[in-house]
């Protein structure tokens, strides 16, 4: 009776929840890819032309047609629109770095966009409202790769300006968790890493041409674009390390324009590494700071709960959340009362919450007790 009666006070008080609920994706492929849209529809994308997509909030994963010719193909990242569309962008050297797209449901797919770089390698895709787009690739010819489109990705144009300048023997971006970069119409910021440091390049400021503009620093509407290079304390000054993932959190009110923003990364080589693992940006001071109370080690991807004000950021080794903008962070373990696999905090590689997405085909879906305070 007494036995009873704990187990039964026990879960009237939600003492034991999961944090991550796992969930069957159907697949082994290395998941890197993650994208919720809402309403109960999400996609998520890996190796071996891996796409997923769920109508139900994850209760049912169904997998995609592979796309045309991108059966050994690494989709690091997907942007979906609706239930129907979607573009998935593959990693790789040269023109194994695709885009694709579908609007049938990922029955059929088309190309969209290959990289005309031999030696280019693209990393990040970001969409803001289904039309606005950009492309984040590694330097080529001592500049960052940058595309742009405002037509849903039907059409795409090269960004040529200055303040994209970088050495392609010290500076890189990361494809980590598709995160790594940030942006909305008209503006976009992303973060490096490499042996020179770890920056955040952002548009501070786009002005209408009319004769003082050079035209490698047009944009496709014929604005200027000027940019800022901001140092951050993140990563160690090698070719492993830096920023792998960029959040901003936008605040109601006079200041919205002005969010606020979270990085994290550090050396995926040294993954049980705390050092320089999460900075935050001071908006007052204009600078960025490393977290007084860092994630205990590599992490590759963070998010911003609104509901709870929290921030969340995973990696290989766990799973860890700040509730004061990144400035302190704790690790969120998983809950032994439930019997939980000892790694349902970890083995993480990207974030699109509620949904967490890993190696050989791990998803995971957050719940929402476990950001309870």
């Amino acid at each position: 009776m007494k036995i009873w009666l704990l187990a039964l006070l026990l879960a009237a008080g939600g003492a034991a929840h999961a944090q991550w609920e796992m969930e069957t994706s159907g697949t082994t492929a290395d998941l890197r890819g993650i994208d919720n849209v809402g309403g109960g529809v999400a996609w998520a994308s890996g190796t071996n032309g891996t796409v997923l997509r769920t109508e139900d909030g994850g209760y049912l994963w169904q997998a995609c047609a592979v796309p045309p010719g991108a059966e050994h193909l690494d989709f690091r990242g997907v942007q979906a629109f609706d239930a129907n569309t979607a573009i998935v962008m593959s990693s790789g050297k040269g023109d194994l770095s695709r885009l694709y797209k579908t609007t049938d449901g990922c029955h059929k797919w088309k190309l969209i966009l290959k990289n005309p770089d031999k030696d280019g390698f693209w990393d990040a895709l970001h969409f803001e409202e289904n039309q606005w787009g950009w492309l984040l690739g590694d330097p080529v010819k001592e500049s960052f790769v940058l595309y742009a489109t405002s037509d849903g990705g039907r059409t795409w144009t090269r960004q040529h300006n200055k303040g994209l300048h970088a050495d392609p023997a010290a500076q890189a971006v990361f494809a980590a968790s598709n995160s790594s970069l940030i942006g909305s119409y008209r503006s976009v910021s992303f973060g490096s890493g490499g042996t020179r440091g770890a920056f955040v390049y952002s548009i501070i400021q786009t002005e209408i041409c009319v004769d003082a503009c050079e035209e490698s620093d047009l944009d496709l509407e014929g604005r200027k674009n000027k940019w800022a290079l901001e140092m951050t304390p993140l990563g160690d000054h090698t070719d492993t390390a830096g920023i792998f993932s960029v959040a901003a959190q936008r605040e109601i009110g006079p200041n919205w324009w002005k969010p606020t923003l979270v990085a994290v990364g550090g050396d995926y080589a040294k993954p049980d590494d705390a050092n320089a693992t999460a900075a935050w940006f001071d908006k007052d001071q204009n600078r960025w700071i490393a977290a007084q109370t860092p994630p205990h080690g590599y992490r590759s991807a963070v998010a911003y709960d609104a509901g709870t004000k929290t921030w969340i950021t995973v990696g290989p080794n766990g799973t860890d959340i700040s509730t004061d903008d990144g400035r302190n962070w704790r690790a969120l373990p998983p809950d032994p009362a439930l019997n939980e696999a000892p790694d349902a905090d970890r083995n993480w590689n990207a974030l699109s919450l509620p949904f967490v997405v890993g190696p050989h085909g791990r998803i995971g879906k957050l719940n929402p007790k476990a950001l309870a305070h």
